[in-house]
């Protein structure tokens, strides 16, 4: 699968544009989804120098990304002057914008295999069953 991640909030929590403290299990989780054989996009409102830092926070933990705000290195090109494509083709990104809040990184990760495997990683997410008893929150829109 071809996975786009967030940074600020959900790789470390939110300091921006300073980086913040990592959020736990974020880059062993996605060291592993690597090891498994997707593709993680670094997709983060970051640019220049600021995304250049969020690059090399990773890089110093191991993680190194396919590509960073494109589908592939070298792909963005100007469609007119300082406009951008910025549409990435991921099967599911990753962020702490969702829809309910980041979930724990096991249940990001179990929801990536469930997914993979065809099956629903947005009800295995909501419902909670990915996630330990004591971890289950009430939703309101469940």
């Amino acid at each position: 699968m071809i996975i786009a991640i967030d940074f600020d909030g959900t790789i470390v929590e939110h300091a921006y544009p300073a980086i913040g403290k990592p959020i736990p299990f974020a880059i062993d989780t996605l060291l592993q989804m690597q090891k498994d054989g997707h593709r993680l996009i670094l997709w983060t409102v970051r640019t220049g120098d600021l995304l250049q830092e969020a690059i090399d926070y990773c890089a110093k933990r191991g993680l190194y990304f396919y590509a960073e705000n494109e589908n592939y290195r070298g792909e963005v090109e100007e469609l007119q002057p300082g406009e951008y494509h910025r549409k990435l083709d991921a099967d599911m990104f990753i962020d702490d914008k969702n829809l309910g809040g980041l979930p724990d990184w096991g249940v990001i990760y179990n929801a990536v295999k469930v997914a993979l495997d065809g099956g629903d990683a947005l009800q295995t997410m909501a419902s909670g069953s990915a996630m330990p008893e004591s971890k289950k929150k009430r939703r309101w829109f469940l």
